[in-house]
Formats: structure tokens, sequence, C-alpha cells
């Protein structure tokens, strides 16, 4: 269960190190901006190292699926927008497979 919170945190560093690139280059803002962008995709980077997964590439895949939720929050919450039905349907699918890959069993391939 500590994963997905890992999860969680380390998509939010990585949207606000993202998004203070977007800020710079889209929005005009101060090049200041990359500071802390470059910060939090660091702190994003090391807790992603966290997630207990027996191969880094697992916990990536999985990562995605909550990323993508922690993105339509994000658009939601500090961005103002709303996410259309078809995003939260999308999402949810992409949860499931994340929870597929963290918690499915593990088969092997010929």
């Amino acid at each position: 269960m500590l994963n997905y919170l890992w999860f969680f945190i380390a998509a939010l560093f990585e949207i606000a190190g993202c998004y203070a690139f977007w800020m710079w280059l889209r929005l005009g803002k101060s090049p200041l901006w990359i500071l802390p962008g470059l910060a939090s995709l660091v702190l994003f980077a090391l807790l992603l190292t966290r997630i207990e997964a027996s191969y880094a590439g697992r916990a990536y895949a999985a990562y995605g699926g909550v990323y993508i939720v922690a993105s339509l929050l994000w658009l939601s919450l500090i961005e103002k927008g709303r996410p259309l039905l078809s995003d939260w349907l999308g999402a949810g699918l992409c949860i499931a497979g994340a929870l597929v890959i963290l918690l499915g069993p593990r088969f092997s391939s010929p």
C-alpha cells in the first residue's frame, strides 16, 4: 500500500517539475522557473526509487497509471480545467492496468 503513496507523491513532483518548464516556455514566465522545475524533477526521480518492485521497468509501468490520474487532478485543481468523462474512463482503465502489473500473477514467458 505504501507503493501507492510513493507513486502519488512522485507524480506530483514530476507534474510540478514539468509544469515549471511549461510556465517558462509556453506561458512566457521567467527562466527562473527552471530552478524549481529541475529540483522537482530530481525529487521525482528519487521518490520513484522508493517503490517496492523487483524490476524498475515494472515499477515505472505501474506508475504510469497513477501519473495519468494525478495529471487529471492537476488539471482540475491547479489549472482549473475540467477533465472529460472520457478522461476519467481512460484513467480508470490505466489504473486497472497498473493494478494488474503490480498485483497480477507472475506468468513466465516462453
